[in-house]
């Protein structure tokens, strides 16, 4: 059987596997999600196994299974209706294709460089962003005090800035340069979530600000992992960081 049809398969096991979610009682919709969760990730191991091995090849079921976690808690949080949930399942069978495609070029360039690479990483750096927003939004929704959000957030970006720092180099051993850059970028992260708390600001518009934060923590770090952080880069990302703080500022309704 050849690779494209393997995504295929994956694509519509888990896009059954997800619509299934709406029969499962209210209850058991944690349990549910982490199943289907175990299952993306079995089945990516399945569609990739050529190029996965015991090393740094297997942070290419990262992101996936983040996806499927991600945009499955979101879908609880959605009205219960066929025009909210249907392009969401669209949405979610496009990505996952899009993901069996992009993680194939991480495991294949981890052995010989392949010229889509960098269109790879570029949808992957788009649906790492995707992704974020939908976890940041699930747990800012959760309303939680202080203690919990905070190691809620960074255990959600830690393995999300992993990935996609791995994406420039795809190493097949341990970096602790890139462990270390991931550590440092997921507690940034999290100290901009317990600003937030005090923020009287929307769950959408802090966790819109909270994923261009990704987006500038995780740009950077990758420019700088390809040796391409100049002074034009940082001017680029921080004045997109700017005008976004600008307009969650100006969003606010303060008192």
């Amino acid at each position: 059987m050849t690779k494209r049809k393997r995504f295929v398969i994956t694509s519509i096991i888990l896009s059954l596997g997800f619509v299934s979610l709406q029969f499962i009682e209210e209850r058991m919709r944690l349990y549910s999600i982490s199943i289907l969760g175990l299952l993306t990730i079995i089945l990516y191991f399945w569609s990739l196994r050529e190029g996965l091995g015991k090393d740094f090849t297997l942070l290419s079921l990262i992101l996936p299974f983040l996806f499927t976690v991600s945009v499955g808690l979101f879908w609880f949080l959605l009205p219960s209706n066929i025009y909210t949930q249907l392009p969401i399942i669209i949405f979610y069978a496009i990505g996952t294709y899009a993901l069996s495609l992009t993680m194939n070029i991480y495991t294949v360039s981890a052995i010989r460089t392949i010229a889509l690479l960098r269109a790879a990483r570029g949808v992957g750096f788009v649906l790492s962003l995707v992704t974020s927003f939908l976890i940041y939004d699930t747990i800012l929704s959760l309303k939680t005090g202080i203690l919990v959000r905070a190691p809620l957030i960074y255990l959600a970006s830690l393995p999300l800035f992993i990935q996609g720092f791995w994406s420039i180099p795809l190493m097949k051993e341990v970096d602790s340069k890139l462990i270390k850059l991931a550590a440092v970028a997921a507690l940034v992260t999290t100290e901009i979530s317990l600003m937030l708390f005090f923020w009287p600001t929307t769950v959408v518009v802090g966790s819109l600000f909270l994923t261009v934060s990704v987006y500038i923590l995780l740009g950077l770090g990758q420019a700088n992992l390809e040796s391409r952080l100049f002074s034009q880069t940082i001017r680029e990302y921080l004045v997109v960081g700017a005008l976004v703080f600008i307009g969650m500022l100006l969003s606010t309704r303060w008192g």
